[in-house]
């Protein structure tokens, strides 16, 4: 692994240097756990109790610690230090090996374009009119379906699939086994559905069904992805019936999220693990949806809602609102519901003695 000293790491995030710059280290460990040519990461006390157990010269530290009291060489101050995380790791960080080139075992069609310094790897298969961009790195065992494009910087990693005439941006990463453009799910009965009827009554009708199947609704869209967007493994998003699903610039897909068809998702979005949302729905920027929020299909979410985890949407949501619970009401209303909850118990049991006493004065009056 490449080394950097101290001097350097600090000079990229804009901060200066405590004790000895020259320091080379190689890597980033938890204090109890690093070597000599690490750099812990002990940004705060809690962290930082652990360097007693490892033999870390140089560290990245909270504002106020005494990085001398902590046995400390050097030491760089991180006023944010999660932000002091990520370009620490960045810098550290060798990447995926994809050597440069083209494999002699990929499969590409005659008519895709690739771009200069491309890499890809063994067993990738590239499909006609394709497009790759400059400096783009495909692991192995991708497939590319026809029409695709690729932009520039783009690291494609093993097992992804991009279906036919999906468009993503520069600089995107495609985490494993993630699939952008399957065909939507969706279906249609010849006439009106059960689900239809139950929708549109809230289940209160008791009519007899009448045995249909589901009619497929083909997929003619495709999905479109803007720049520096992540989409972790196994992650899928699925193709428009006619316009695009797209996904706008800098979101991040925790793996394993669902992105129905004809979705349209602003920038800057983060979707954490499990989220699953239905077709249709609208999501506006900067919104954060926490690891398992679901959303139900032909919604509207405004710019800034945050959810937490397991939240339940099913209805519109204003901006800036800050969700919890199935269904999703503002937070701090879920938070007393809960207490009120909690005490359900005790309030049964008071009401029982209540009901006790009532009942014993009745039959002696």
């Amino acid at each position: 692994m490449t080394g950097y000293s101290i001097q350097q790491i600090a000079t990229a995030l804009g901060t200066e240097v405590l004790g000895d710059g020259t320091i080379i280290v190689t890597g980033v460990a938890e204090p109890g756990q690093a070597g000599p040519d690490d750099l812990a990461m002990a940004m705060s006390a809690k962290y930082a109790a652990g360097l007693a157990q490892g033999s870390a010269r140089a560290a990245v530290i909270g504002a106020g610690m005494d990085w001398r009291a902590l046995g400390l060489q050097a030491a760089i101050v991180a006023p944010r230090p999660r932000i002091a995380m990520a370009h620490v790791t960045c810098a550290l960080d060798p990447g995926p090996v994809i050597a440069a080139g083209i494999h002699p075992s990929s499969v590409i069609d005659p008519t895709a374009r690739i771009g200069a310094g491309a890499a890809i790897g063994p067993f990738v298969v590239i499909g006609p009119d394709v497009q790759i961009g400059a400096r783009a790195r495909i692991a192995s065992h991708v497939s590319i379906a026809e029409g695709a494009r690729i932009g520039d910087d783009a690291l494609i990693l093993q097992g992804a699939r991009v279906g036919a005439r999906v468009i993503i941006g520069d600089r995107v990463i495609l985490q494993p086994g993630c699939v952008i453009g399957g065909d939507g799910f969706s279906f249609v009965t010849p006439e009106t559905s059960q689900v239809e009827t139950t929708r549109a009554t809230l289940g209160k009708a008791d009519g007899a069904v009448t045995p249909q199947g589901w009619t497929r609704i083909h997929s003619l869209g495709s999905v479109r992805i803007g720049d520096d967007v992540e989409i972790g493994a196994n992650a899928t998003i699925d193709r428009g019936t006619v316009a695009d699903t797209t996904i706008g610039n800098g979101t991040k897909l925790d793996n394993m999220v669902h992105v129905g068809h004809n979705c349209r998702i602003g920038q800057d979005c983060l979707l954490c693990g499990q989220v699953g949302i239905a077709g249709s729905v609208t999501i506006g920027d900067r919104v954060v949806l926490g690891g398992q929020t679901g959303v139900a299909d032909n919604l509207e979410i405004g710019s800034d809602v945050v959810t937490g985890a397991s939240t339940i949407i099913l209805s519109t949501v204003p901006p800036g609102r800050a969700l919890l619970g199935y269904p999703a009401v503002r937070m701090e209303t879920q938070v007393e519901m809960y207490k009120a909850l909690r005490r359900l118990p005790r309030l049964a049991q008071t009401v029982a003695a209540l009901q006790k006493a009532v009942f014993k004065t009745d039959k002696t009056s």
